[in-house]
């Protein structure tokens, strides 16, 4: 990818804001109304620190598993061909409501500085009782911004569910083409069982998700052996039976009232040794070379250790688009990693300007009082700063839940949730706001 450089993304942002003035003032009301508790200025975490051992990268360190092409070949010969991005975004049912429509409690979850230039909120009914996760966009899947013909965002949801006995995970596809009321539908995420005869619930949240060429990349929680999740956006599956079973039933296949399920083709399994770390936290950094995953884990802001940030390669094999790269023993190796005193981090992006010397990192993270804003902290080996918003300069600016972090180069947008908000910001606000 070109890096486009900060004058040319600083002109498109002011365009942007431009347009969407009205929303933009609507979002920022919200910064009259700092608690006193938010007001409080945080200590700053520091600066990054390498982690150069071999002991201690090899923490980080993941194994991978192919799902066997076999049970892929019996799951499609049973459930049918199947189908593309575009078809599931063509049979799309339910609709985004546009800033002026949203709640003032949706509105209050916004950012407050920067503020939101594009926001968004889901579906009542529809997701009445889920739990929002993750974001990503088609700009991770292709440098263009579009997968085909469509400007695409994902976002993960999960929920208990009572006819699994378990948590059920979902992918809500929406077909971003610049309406007011973006329209989407959703996926549920399977795992493949009985060499592709069945399948069952990913049942899991999905807190860090990345779409790289044809794969979506998913985290797992501690509850799963494995830590990541591979899916193949080309092998979606249509659902035959309306019921609220997840799995093979009676006459067809059902998706727990979801029209398709997404049937996972790849698994990453964490180390077993003291010390080793999940990724919790991802997003996707098209600056190095290769392309790389980057991943931070979500320590709580109640446990006195630190926070490590770090990124795997992506494979340039051919046969192996999207995934990681692997050595022979079928291990997904760090490249670099790094430890910040910066705890409940829920969101990580890795960005280097063209012309400077070292990326930038950006981690959105929670402040631990349950109704408090979170932080949004641009770090690196020098030091980290957050911004700040309100006459006492508090740096509980971010999110009311600091989500993931998805960045667009072509728009220079940064995609996040927070609640059952989604919202979009340019990234040279951030840095603005940073000075």
């Amino acid at each position: 990818m070109t890096h486009r450089g900060r004058h040319r993304r600083r002109r498109r942002s002011r365009a942007l804001r431009g347009a969407l003035t009205g929303a933009a003032l609507a979002l920022t009301a919200a910064a009259t109304m700092i608690s006193t508790s938010q007001a409080e200025v945080a200590d700053g975490p520091g600066g990054l620190k390498p982690l150069t051992a071999s002991a201690d990268t090899a923490r980080l360190d993941l194994t991978e598993h192919q799902v066997p092409r076999r049970w892929l070949g019996r799951l499609s010969a049973s459930m049918g061909s199947p189908v593309g991005v575009d078809t599931v975004l063509a049979s799309a049912d339910r609709t985004l409501r546009p800033t002026d429509d949203c709640t003032d409690t949706e509105r209050e979850s916004l950012p407050i500085a920067p503020s939101a230039t594009r926001a968004y909120c889901w579906d009542d009914a529809d997701t009445s009782g889920w739990s929002p996760g993750a974001v990503t966009t088609s700009a991770d899947a292709d440098d263009d911004g579009r997968w085909g013909a469509d400007e695409v965002i994902l976002s993960a949801w999960s929920r208990e569910d009572s006819a699994t006995g378990g948590r059920v995970a979902r992918v809500s596809f929406v077909d971003a083409d610049g309406s007011g009321r973006p329209r989407y539908t959703s996926a549920l995420l399977v795992l493949p069982v009985d060499g592709g005869r069945d399948y069952r619930p990913l049942a899991s949240t999905v807190t860090g998700m990345v779409w790289y060429q044809d794969k979506l990349l998913v985290t797992a929680d501690a509850g799963d052996r494995n830590a990541l999740y591979v899916y193949d956006l080309n092998r979606i599956q249509r659902a035959s039976a309306d019921t609220t079973a997840v799995g093979r039933v009676t006459g067809g296949w059902s998706a727990g009232g979801h029209r398709y399920v997404l049937p996972a083709v790849a698994s990453y399994a964490a180390g077993s040794a003291p010390g080793a770390a999940r990724p919790d936290v991802l997003s996707l950094d098209r600056g190095t070379a290769p392309d790389s995953l980057v991943a931070a884990e979500s320590v709580p802001v109640d446990e006195d250790r630190p926070t490590r940030l770090w990124r795997y390669p992506f494979s340039t094999d051919p046969d192996r688009t999207g995934l990681p790269a692997v050595d022979s023993a079928g291990r997904t190796e760090v490249r670099e990693a790094y430890r910040t005193r910066a705890r409940g981090v829920r969101g990580v992006l890795s960005y280097q300007e063209a012309g400077t010397a070292r990326p930038q990192w950006y981690l959105g993270a929670a402040v631990g009082t349950p109704d408090g804003r979170g932080t949004l902290w641009r770090a690196d080996p020098h030091g980290a700063r957050a911004t700040e918003c309100g006459a006492d300069r508090s740096q509980r600016c971010w999110s009311g839940t600091a989500g993931s972090l998805s960045y667009a180069p072509r728009t220079g947008e940064v995609w996040s949730q927070s609640g059952h908000t989604l919202f979009a910001l340019p990234l040279d606000s951030v840095d603005d706001a940073l000075g």
